[in-house]
């Protein structure tokens, strides 16, 4: 009897343990076309006489991700060209133009990640990679490799997304491009326009469960 007691709380511990959410982990494939229209990434050019300020609203792309097995995530980042916002309207179109970004000839900027050369857990639920990726902006694709901290969130989609379930991923970085390797308005200066274009990236992915 005391056998067959302790075998039946070896087994109710079991199912506790595999109900919870982080026994659940496993690779699931990350949505970041926000339906809420949050998603935007912050670009600056901070040069000497105009430092410039906007964002990058048509954020897109999927990310597998696997709580247990970091260093194998994976996938793509997409924003629309002709989503970049700059408060002066004149400037927004200037830089939509063909000299700069060439939205018409170049709808899209993408980040594709290839490889995660590092991982380390810095909290529960939260990763820090060494990425190396591809950037294609302006038919221009370079290498580049960056720090990317990774918040894995079981179970939270319902927080952000009242009624639904699932979980969230949220993806956050800072790096450089430059404006030289992409050609964009070849051949200015730096002292009105910066050669560095510094990134900030915060951006939230989903995955419903059925």
């Amino acid at each position: 009897m005391a056998i067959s007691i302790r075998s039946g709380i070896v087994l109710l511990a079991l199912t506790q343990l595999m109900s919870t959410p982080s026994a659940r982990a496993a690779k699931q494939e990350y949505n970041f076309k926000d339906p809420k229209g949050v998603n935007s990434i912050l670009f600056i050019l901070d040069s000497v006489v105009e430092p410039i300020m906007g964002l990058a609203g048509g954020v897109s792309g999927t990310v597998t991700f696997d709580p247990l097995k970091p260093k194998m995530t994976s996938g793509k980042i997409v924003v629309a060209t002709k989503s970049l916002y700059i408060a002066h309207r004149g400037m927004k179109n200037t830089v939509q133009s063909a000299e700069w970004l060439d939205a018409k000839g170049h709808p899209t900027i993408e980040f594709t990640l290839k490889k995660v050369t590092e991982s380390k857990i810095l909290r529960k639920g939260v990763y820090e990679l060494d990425v190396t990726g591809d950037i294609s902006c302006k038919g221009v694709t370079k290498e580049l490799t960056t720090k990317v901290t990774v918040t894995y969130l079981p179970g939270k989609l319902g927080d952000r997304q009242g009624g639904q379930n699932g979980d969230l991923l949220i993806l956050r970085c800072n790096f450089v491009m430059k404006r030289s390797d992409h050609n964009i308005k070849s051949g200015m200066g730096s002292m009105v326009v910066a050669d560095e274009i510094q990134l900030r990236v915060s951006i939230v992915g989903t995955f419903k469960r059925g």
